[in-house]
């Protein structure tokens, strides 16, 4: 009978697994678990950089999303179900996350400074030998808040409004800390390939 059902779930769409899902169903409650938890693992694990807490906060944030399933609604008729159910279920695990990190006190603390004109200097520097994994690696050896707004901008996507209201500092601080991110992982990039050759 499980087995039945279970093959049944797995056929599913994300509009019809939802619906099955507030009715308590549990076949469908595995069945959305099995099609989310490795991405959101991912966003959890970048976050906090350690294994048992994204999966602690991953758990934590499905509890929470099976929930609060009755307050998810698409944005619009035309929007990718799927799609947005997984932004949806993203910014859960992000939150829990960003909770979970000041809990732990891992949080350390980049000066935050108010700065009017934020000028980029241009890079000329050829970065194209440089590998995804590498750049990635980096970011996760970036401290603080370096690596928080790092990850929330080039991984999980989110622009500076986003990242903003998620990490309730103003607009102004979160673009001074993707520049000044930007740069120390493109000097400790650069001191790295300077050591390579």
């Amino acid at each position: 009978m499980i087995r039945n059902e279970t093959l049944q779930t797995k056929n599913l769409n994300i509009d019809q697994l939802i619906e099955s899902c507030k009715k308590a169903d549990k076949s469908a409650q595995f069945e959305l678990y099995k099609r989310y938890y490795k991405t959101l693992y991912n966003t959890a694990f970048r976050i906090l950089n350690n294994s048992c807490e994204a999966e602690d906060v991953m758990q934590e944030s499905f509890l929470s999303a099976y929930s609060k399933l009755g307050t998810f609604k698409a944005e619009n008729t035309n929007a990718n179900s799927e799609a947005t159910f997984g932004a949806w279920l993203k910014r859960i695990v992000i939150n829990k996350s960003l909770t979970q990190l000041k809990k732990i006190n891992k949080h350390e603390k980049v000066p935050l400074e108010r700065i009017e004109n934020i000028k980029e200097e241009d890079d000329y520097s050829d970065y194209s030998s440089v590998k995804a994994g590498e750049v990635l690696k980096g970011i996760q050896q970036l401290k603080g808040n370096y690596k928080l707004v790092l990850n929330l901008h080039f991984i999980e996507g989110y622009d500076y409004e986003e990242i903003s209201e998620i990490t309730k500092w103003s607009n102004q601080n979160i673009r001074v800390q993707i520049a000044r991110a930007k740069q120390k992982l493109k000097e400790n990039l650069k001191l790295k390939y300077e050591q390579i050759t």
